[in-house]
């Protein structure tokens, strides 16, 4: 037995589908907004205004970073203008997902020689961000976001 569509069904089906598309939506834009707040840093204006000096003595020290992930082994490599590797008083890594907090690591570096660090990392299969912060024997800030895929 059939029954006659009528402008209620219609309107019961629209606005289910409607329902169901708002609220996906709703839990979506929940998600976001809680797992990743968008904060980089406390005060952007101030942070602006020694973009230009912190940039320009960064690029004075020459240093360049290596980063490699083979089979849970981390190796940071940092050298200066002629090659050699860099002893910056100190280090910091920080391995962050470009969406959300939850699995922000930051790995113990060990020492492997001048310029050299190696540590062991579990990380998932995806995008990554490495946050590297180090000071310079003079106080000179370095930092620099290093991109690494983990593959599966």
């Amino acid at each position: 037995m059939k029954r006659e569509l009528t402008g209620g069904h219609v309107l019961a089906i629209t606005l289910a589908a409607f329902g169901t598309i708002i609220g996906v939506n709703l839990v979506m834009a929940a998600n976001a907004i809680s797992s990743f707040p968008g904060v980089e840093t406390a005060s952007p204006y101030v942070a602006s205004q020694h973009f230009q000096a912190d940039r320009a003595a960064q690029q004075q020290l020459g240093w360049q970073a290596d980063l490699t992930l083979v089979e849970g082994r981390l190796a940071l490599h940092l050298t200066d203008a002629q090659g050699q590797g860099v002893a910056p008083r100190t280090l910091q890594l920080m391995l962050r997902r470009p969406t959300h907090q939850a699995s922000d690591q930051q790995p113990r570096l060990n020492p492997e020689g001048p310029g050299r660090w190696t540590a062991r990392v579990d990380l998932a299969p995806g995008n990554w961000n490495a946050d590297l912060i180090a000071q310079a024997d003079d106080g000179t800030p370095y930092r620099l976001r290093l991109p690494l895929h983990v593959r599966p």
